[in-house]
């Protein structure tokens, strides 16, 4: 072109992301997994396994940070996190952040170190945003939710114009006198049939009064742009050019108030023995969120089980999706984390890198320091075994454990019966 060759490209960056003439997102990943990789450098210097920053400040950045920097069009390039190749690269960012999250030691797995702090994998986490993205656009070819259409919010083309708004406020009715004088799907459901039925009727005066103060406050919100409240305001606004006033009110549910009673009643009855083709058949984005994040877990759960590390973990924790619901109610320190994992002040592990010449128990040379042993079969701590076994009505052992994290009752009891063993054990090992 005016004697200049133009030479083919083989990347192009289109804002910010780097497309690769054969669409394998290599590039794409490279640079951002980069740019993760220095802010964790940074990170690293400020937070040590026994001291600096504390692991929730280290969560609010990664989660603030390092995802939105690494998931960024993620819906463009998710399919690429299915090679080996890109999952490597991810794995080797999320690693780091894990282990500072759980205060462990470097030669913990991946697999321990995420099910500890409580967060999916990179490449898991890619996924369900596409995903979820697709979900939200209802370009979903698949419809993963496995329900009907997603309940998507209306066009900002097809809502009024904000000059057209008119004023919506809704009256507050807290008991029966109230009410007798003025004579998030469901409800909106129901208050957008209600003003259905009043375009049809002859009155002028209408009451529609509902124990829902978020359906309320989703219509009166101009700014909100879910279906059923922008059919509502649309219907109102209809009633208010035939001269009709419409008043909403809220009233306080179950307190009595007789109109409510009756109403939860009937729509209780409707429930368990109307057989009938429902009235709306389109799903909330929060139910398809759920269902993909359940969907996220239970394929975080078949590599974990799968997996061959994270042994010492799994006594724990043998199922990831259990482990989900309950390691974010446990307060992980670094000691805790070495029992949970193994990778530790012990004679075993000690004696794995060399730090240690024998990996015996001091209750016998034959016997090896391994954390199972420690906890439940040790006799040197036989006592604080039998005093809690006593105290919290359980039976301490390696097929127990589970049961006992998941309970509870006994948990913090338990977990500070590890914590004491293995602060006396590392201090003596030192």
């Amino acid at each position: 072109m005016g004697g200049v060759d133009i030479e083919f490209s083989k990347e192009i960056k289109i804002l910010g992301l780097t497309i690769d003439d054969k669409l394998t997102f290599n590039s794409h990943v490279a640079e951002v997994c980069k740019k993760a990789l220095n802010i964790y450098k940074q990170l690293s210097r400020a937070a040590k396994v026994s001291w600096g920053l504390h692991p929730e400040v280290i969560r609010l950045i990664y989660t603030a940070t390092e995802e939105p920097i690494i998931m960024y069009a993620a819906s463009a390039w998710a399919p690429a996190t299915k090679k080996l190749g890109i999952q490597k690269h991810l794995n080797a960012v999320q690693r780091g952040f894990a282990q500072k999250l759980t205060k462990a030691y470097r030669t913990v797995s991946l697999n321990s170190a995420l099910l500890l702090a409580g967060i999916l994998p990179l490449d898991i986490r890619i996924q369900e945003a596409a995903a979820l993205y697709e979900a939200r656009r209802g370009t979903d070819p698949e419809q993963s939710h496995g329900e009907g259409d997603v309940e998507l919010v209306t066009a900002y083309a097809e809502t009024p114009h904000p000059a057209e708004h008119m004023e919506l406020e809704f009256i507050n009715l807290v008991d029966q006198q109230q009410v007798e004088a003025h004579n998030c799907q469901a409800e909106l459901l129901a208050i957008c049939k209600a003003t259905r039925v009043i375009l049809d009727r002859q009155e002028t005066s209408f009451g529609i009064f509902s124990d829902s103060r978020s359906a309320l406050e989703t219509i009166v919100n101009h700014n909100t742009r879910h279906p059923l409240a922008t059919e509502a305001r649309s219907n109102l606004s209809c009633c208010k050019s035939q001269n009709k006033t419409v008043n909403l009110f809220w009233i306080k549910a179950h307190a009595g108030l007789e109109g409510n009673e009756a109403a939860d009643k009937l729509a209780k009855e409707a429930a368990k023995t109307l057989k009938r083709k429902p009235h709306y058949e389109q799903c909330p984005v929060s139910f398809v969120k759920q269902k993909i994040r359940m969907d996220s877990l239970a394929e975080w759960n078949r590599r974990y089980k799968s997996g061959t590390t994270a042994s010492i973990t799994k006594i724990f924790f043998p199922d990831a999706i259990d482990a989900y619901r309950t390691v974010r109610k446990i307060e992980i320190n670094n000691v805790l984390t070495q029992v949970m994992t193994g990778h530790g002040g012990f004679s075993e592990y000690l004696n794995r890198f060399k730090c240690k010449e024998s990996p015996s128990c001091t209750c016998d040379p034959q016997q090896v320091e391994s954390i199972p042993h420690l906890l439940f079969d040790c006799p040197v701590y036989g006592f604080s075994r039998y005093e809690l076994e006593q105290r919290a009505g359980v039976t301490l052992s390696a097929e127990n454990a589970k049961h006992i994290i998941m309970n509870k009752e006994v948990r913090q009891a338990f977990l500070e019966y590890c914590i004491n063993i293995a602060n006396k054990v590392i201090a003596r090992n030192k």
